[in-house]
């Protein structure tokens, strides 16, 4: 008897095998979904090794780069929905410092890389050149060092590239020439030699090239005149002469004058006084949004750019507007920070009337300023808005970001002078930026001592903002803005300005709030944080409060002792992880604010706390983004 039939066998082989093919896609298909896929893991190592190139985080962006979160959906990280592969590396403006990881070139599906507006020292890693799928590379504003790398030359795909404000040495190099799609190439403020010759030799594709503020010399190469697309030749800053060949050769090549290849004449483009009387409709009153100390700001649109703008003009009869308009030029000029206000260009001509003219245009904020959402007038747009928590929390990041810039991060120190919620300005995203520097003063090192403090004497500053040392003709100092900071803050939890007429007889915002905590917190926070229950009765005490103060001052302790059982079912009513938030809020208000300057905390400890209050909140899943609202 036959017991083995080959065609049995081989039946059951085939069964067995499909059983065992089975189960293991079955498995497969069971695996979580947040791992990382095996084919991703080059990516997710790369970040890792990016993040710790990175020494300097002040917000604590990349605290959330973990295995808790799917690497795809860490901060400044976009991926491709089909392979899930790393496709941007957007972290701008963060303050960011150390250096850029050579592991980045291991990021091969890398179509966009904005790292601009931080502190990257060292040099670019040659291995970005292997990103050959990229498209726009932005390192703009940082302090990278050495030479451009002749490998990015392999990166075919690149359309925009931006290494302009760094320290960059050596030329330009001639293998960029094989870029064939780049259309924008920006390398300002870097080099320190002769004009390199082979900036001929680039793209002709090319329709930007910015090479201004490089202090080269010598003329501007006739090979110029490959690049037949160019529309934009920024060549402003330098100590170049203009070859009459290249002159002639785009007179005959766009039947144009040479002045049709833009070039700007200075780090700041002038505009033209009628461009602005058209802009802002003669200077009419409707397009009248604010004034100030030393002029007036106008809301106008540039027809020709399609661009919204505000166009601060200057008072030139009143004492000091010309100076102020020298300062915010000299200090705006030469920062960069996404909380800053942004200046377009300035204006210094005659007017119709034949009077001189002087103005400065910025960015328009669509959103106005922090005093209109905090103090809205009556039938005004704002009355039915208000800011929340979280809002408040993220300005006043902002605010403390930008100070801690200004003060530790410029060549020179900057010291704003007159920090108040009026010149808080919020964009359509409602991030703050800080404006008005025509008072800021700037920081010079002396061999004499560490520090050369300017004198404030005539220095005006904002009543209940100024420090109270500046009012003794104390010299202008961080600690100056610190306190102006810290009254900031207080009026933005309290919704009480510093003004206010209650503040009288000794009583100010800042011993107001002292006073009051920890045991009447209810009391002092700004009513539209509250639940309406809560601010019933927190409104009407806040009121007796202050009448009591004045009526009897020397008798705080018993005041506090009569109430603290209201004050406890009153507390009830905010909660408990709130309560922490807003005390810790107003402590750092209250040490900002102090009377003297040398028990002030320093901007980067505000900065540090606060950070720490909102990585708290948004941990406890309080998140709620900052919601826009744009006017028209």
């Amino acid at each position: 008897m036959k017991l083995h039939n080959p065609n049995f066998l081989a039946l059951l082989c085939s069964t067995f095998l499909h059983i065992i093919l089975f189960f293991a896609i079955t498995l497969l298909c069971l695996q979580p979904t947040t791992s990382v896929p095996s084919t991703n893991v080059t990516d997710h190592l790369a970040l890792l090794k990016f993040k710790e190139s990175i020494n300097y985080d002040p917000h604590g962006i990349l605290s959330f780069w973990n295995d808790s979160i799917q690497f795809c959906n860490w901060h400044g990280i976009t991926c491709g929905r089909r392979h899930q592969r790393v496709t941007t590396l957007q972290l701008e403006a963060h303050n960011l410092g150390g250096t850029i990881s050579p592991y980045i070139g291991n990021l091969t599906f890398l179509r966009a890389i904005h790292l601009q507006n931080n502190s990257f020292y060292g040099e670019i890693p040659k291995e970005a050149g292997h990103l050959f799928r990229l498209r726009d590379l932005n390192l703009f504003n940082n302090t990278l060092g050495g030479e451009i790398p002749t490998s990015l030359s392999n990166c075919s795909e690149l359309r925009l590239m931006n290494v302009s404000v760094n320290k960059l040495t050596g030329k330009i190099p001639t293998e960029l020439g094989s870029l064939t799609k780049l259309i924008s190439l920006r390398v300002a403020r870097n080099f320190r030699r002769r004009n390199p010759s082979s900036i001929g030799n680039l793209s002709t594709q090319l329709t930007g090239f910015y090479l201004g503020g490089n202090k080269i010399s010598g003329t501007i190469p006739v090979a110029l005149q490959n690049l037949i697309n160019l529309n934009v030749l920024g060549m402003e800053n330098n100590l170049l002469t203009v070859s009459s060949l290249l002159v002639l050769y785009w007179r005959k090549k766009s039947n144009k004058k040479p002045s049709s290849i833009v070039s700007n004449i200075d780090l700041l483009p002038t505009i033209s006084y009628k461009m602005l009387h058209q802009a802002t409709n003669g200077f009419s009153l409707n397009n009248l949004i604010g004034s100030g100390s030393f002029g007036s700001v106008y809301k106008g649109i540039l027809e020709q750019h399609e661009r919204l703008i505000a166009v601060k003009v200057l008072n030139l009869q009143t004492k000091g507007a010309p100076k102020s308009f020298m300062a915010e030029c000299n200090v705006l000029r030469n920062v960069r920070h996404q909380n800053l206000l942004k200046i377009l260009s300035c204006c210094s001509s005659i007017n119709y009337n034949g009077d001189e003219f002087k103005a400065l245009i910025f960015e328009f904020m669509t959103n106005g300023s922090l005093d209109m959402w905090l103090h809205p007038m009556i039938d005004s747009e704002y009355q039915s808005q208000n800011l929340s928590f979280f809002q408040r929390l993220i300005i006043a990041i902002d605010v403390a970001s930008t100070l801690c810039y200004l003060h530790n991060r410029c060549e020179q120190k900057i010291i704003h002078c007159d920090l108040k919620p009026s010149n808080i300005l919020l964009d359509n995203e409602m991030i703050a930026h800080a404006s008005d520097f025509g008072l800021a003063r700037l920081l010079t090192t002396t061999k004499d001592s560490s520090k050369k403090h300017t004198s404030t004497i005539g220095l005006k500053g904002s009543i209940g903002y100024t420090a109270p040392e500046y009012g003794i003709g104390g010299e202008a100092s961080t600690e100056g803005d610190v306190y102006s900071y810290g009254v900031l803050v207080l009026e933005m939890f309290t919704g009480r300005r510093p003004t206010n007429d209650m503040f009288r007889d000794g009583l100010n915002l800042h011993n107001f709030v002292k006073m009051a905590l920890p045991k009447r917190l209810v009391q002092i926070v700004d009513p539209l944080l509250l639940p309406r229950e809560a601010t019933e009765m927190g409104e009407t005490t806040a009121t007796i409060i202050a009448k009591e103060k004045v009526d009897n001052n020397d008798d705080n302790a018993n005041e506090i002792e009569v109430e603290e059982a209201d004050n406890n079912e009153e507390s009830k009513q905010i909660d408990a992880n709130m309560q922490k938030f807003l005390l810790s809020i107003f402590n750092i208000g209250i040490l900002c604010s102090m009377e003297s300057p040398k028990k002030r905390m320093s901007m980067e400890e505000v900065l540090k706390e606060l950070q720490l209050i909102k990585n708290t909140f948004v941990g406890l899943g309080n998140l709620r983004g900052r919601p826009s609202r744009p006017r028209a």
